[in-house]
């Protein structure tokens, strides 16, 4: 009779999942959940985990006029940058200790513009095998559809959404 599988002493060793993951990350908690589970996929299969975070053009645009202004509106400026900063360095210590704790390679990528075509151009660049974004909670992504599922209408990867 015949085997329908290999021989357990030809069973291959090594992982057929994803060799690039990446993610989408902001401040929020859904955002921090699909960094913690693609941190896992990653481990377990040796993956290499981009991390992507994609800062609003509005906020850079405000900056920039606020600068032009005088009084107050400098000082608004001035605090609008140090909180962008304040949370690519939050962000930026959370992938480091999620790298250290967890043995996973991480590289942190900061974009300044539109989400989805930043997103989009990191996978591409880094040739990702695997697309994981947190749900989305924008009022705005009820009206033009969430990133998740403009994401998984490019059709050029999987997509994960974590809630």
């Amino acid at each position: 009779m015949g085997s329908w599988g290999p021989e357990p002493e030809a069973f291959e060793l090594g992982t057929d999942g994803p060799g690039t993951i990446v993610v989408g990350l902001d401040d929020s908690p859904s955002a921090l959940r699909a960094l913690a589970y693609a941190a896992g996929l990653a481990r377990r299969n040796g993956s290499t985990l981009v991390a992507v975070h994609v800062r609003e053009p509005g906020s850079a645009a405000l900056g920039w006029s606020a600068c032009a202004a005088a009084g107050a509106s400098s000082l608004l400026a001035q605090a609008a940058y140090e909180a962008r900063d304040a949370v690519v360095a939050a962000l930026r210590c959370e992938v480091a200790h999620l790298a250290e704790q967890w043995g996973v390679r991480v590289r942190l990528v900061v974009r300044d513009g539109d989400r989805l075509k930043a997103l989009a151009a990191a996978a591409t660049e880094h040739h990702a095998d695997a697309l994981i974004v947190g749900t989305s909670t924008r009022i705005g992504s009820r009206l033009a559809g969430s990133l998740a599922v403009r994401l998984v209408r490019r059709r050029n990867w999987p997509v994960t959404i974590v809630p």
